[in-house]
């Protein structure tokens, strides 16, 4: 990958596209809440209304109101705000932690947020930036053209990108604020969680296990 200050970075995307999907953990993310009931996206599919004492994927609501749901996650009670998510993590030693297994073809992804939205990441230690493509950007309302253009490479070629900054994103119980990101005009399939986000994180890889733990 070419540095960002040279104004052009490969993206290293499969012609074909990724399909990226966390196994052996359950995600939730929390959409909307209401009294003894909760919207939310089970690992990663597409929003749903849970009722209180339902049970869907592993994942059973036990309490909501306006402010917080309470859910039994395999066996282990979780408690999520609005727009908070879990992703299998724990904490470790006062940090936040999410622990992400690879797919079949190695690839982590992560549930997470982006200024409030669900978004599934792909974890990519060659992006300087988490990356997103102009189309998700719209879809989060995200004023992109404001920020500074510059080109990139994709597997598509060379296109408009635009270096943005994001104002929190969260993967499971790791949240970070005022993190950098690039909005590339078309090219990328899926967005990328890269260094502007896994600089602030300790990551530790057993096997096909990968653990995020936050720095600062």
């Amino acid at each position: 990958m070419m540095p960002l200050e040279k104004k052009t970075f490969v993206m290293m995307i499969a012609a074909g596209g990724l399909s990226c999907t966390l196994a052996l953990a359950t995600n939730i993310s929390v959409m909307g809440l209401f009294k003894d009931k909760a919207i939310v996206s089970i690992d990663g599919g597409k929003p749903r209304t849970l009722s209180t004492g339902q049970t869907v994927g592993g994942v059973k609501l036990v309490a909501a109101d306006s402010d917080s749901a309470s859910f039994d996650v395999d066996g282990k009670r979780r408690t999520l705000g609005m727009g908070q998510s879990f992703a299998g993590g724990t904490a470790s030693g006062g940090h936040p932690s999410v622990s992400l297994t690879a797919d079949a073809r190695g690839h982590f992804a992560a549930a997470g947020t982006l200024d409030g939205y669900p978004l599934t990441f792909l974890v990519d230690t060659g992006a300087t930036a988490i990356a997103i493509s102009a189309a998700e950007a719209r879809r989060i309302g995200l004023d992109y053209r404001s920020g500074q253009a510059v080109n990139v490479g994709t597997a598509a070629g060379v296109v408009p990108a635009w270096r943005v900054k994001f104002n929190t994103v969260k993967v499971g119980g790791i949240s970070v604020n005022q993190v950098d990101g690039m909005v590339v005009e078309s090219g990328l399939n899926v967005p990328l969680l890269g260094m502007s986000f896994l600089n602030r994180m300790e990551m530790k890889r057993d096997g096909q296990t990968m653990t995020l733990t936050q720095r600062y």
